[in-house]
């Protein structure tokens, strides 16, 4: 399989990759991805091997009469069968690919449209094969962490500032969790990208039931998620990544279509804002929503590093 795309659009392929493996359970599976992103699947049992996608004599499968890498014509040519998602407008990386004797080429969308769920429409090479859907709630078995308190992790931006409750909301929903719940911990993810929401959290950190969970490797944040007892965030990949680690979930959807992204596993549960707009959704609702979420209360111990451990 090629996937391209960033994390919700591969967590969301995960259903097409375990059905792939239940229909020919003695093939090898290979996946072209990201490696940040593959290596979930792997460790998972899904794959047997992942590649990097950022391999730089893949640039000449994208023009049409290039001399094509004959490492590269090996590789692909050694396949029975390539499921590609790869965005290749003008059909030449899959011309190439046939041309270097892969056994058959099935395209799949690389980025789904409105309508159906994600899921469901990144099936459709399935259905050119012949062959099911085993399901549509993937998990990732993963090694987990042991939180030393019930941990609540939150996840208070997205990429995208429509798709982003306003960050003073978070900051008024933390001080309510903490008030409300002495004996939780609260776990705060961010990365790069949510350099400004985080500002908001950011004088929390000196307490000790607040930590910040920031630029973790995924297979780390994985793991860490797994050992929480519930999740909040929006329609993001790391929401998918949470609802993959079995952590019961809350999220909130504002102009996305949640019947098209959210992820479908029965421990999630979405909350949509009034006329798609998150600015909209009062922390009293969200709190109301949240409050018979929250793990049972006990006295944290001051004896786990591990979730404090520097990313």
């Amino acid at each position: 399989m090629i996937r391209g795309g960033a994390l919700g659009d591969f967590l969301l392929t995960l259903p097409v990759l375990q059905s792939l493996r239940a229909a020919a359970p003695s093939s090898r599976v290979e996946l072209l991805a990201y490696p940040g992103l593959g290596t979930l699947a792997k460790n998972a049992g899904m794959i047997d091997e992942v590649r990097s996608i950022e391999y730089g004599p893949m640039a000449g499968f994208f023009t049409r009469g290039a001399v094509l890498d004959p490492d590269l014509r090996e590789y692909f040519g050694s396949f029975d069968l390539v499921v590609s998602y790869l965005y290749d407008p003008d059909g030449i990386f899959h011309e190439n690919l046939r041309a270097s004797g892969a056994g058959r080429v099935v395209i799949g969308p690389h980025r789904p449209g409105s309508g159906a769920h994600a899921i469901d429409q990144l099936a459709a090479p399935l259905a050119d094969l012949g062959l099911p859907l085993c399901g549509r709630a993937s998990r990732i078995d993963t090694a987990r962490v042991e939180h030393a308190a019930p941990t609540v992790a939150i996840h208070p931006g997205s990429g995208s500032a429509v798709k982003n409750w306003p960050a003073e909301n978070w900051r008024q929903l933390a001080e309510r969790l903490l008030v409300d719940n002495p004996g939780i911990r609260l776990a705060v993810i961010g990365g790069e990208a949510d350099e400004s929401e985080l500002a908001a959290l950011r004088d929390l950190s000196p307490r000790e039931s607040v930590v910040f969970w920031e630029n973790l490797p995924l297979t780390d944040l994985a793991e860490r998620l797994a050992g929480a007892q519930l999740y909040l965030g929006h329609d993001t990949g790391i929401s998918h990544l949470a609802a993959a680690a079995g952590v019961p979930s809350l999220l909130l959807f504002g102009p996305t279509d949640p019947g098209v992204w959210s992820p479908p596993h029965d421990h999630v549960r979405v909350l949509r804002a009034p006329e798609g707009r998150l600015e909209n959704l009062a922390v009293n609702t969200v709190m109301a929503a949240v409050r018979p979420l929250v793990p049972a209360r006990r006295l944290a111990s001051r004896g786990d590093a591990s979730d404090n451990a520097a990313p």
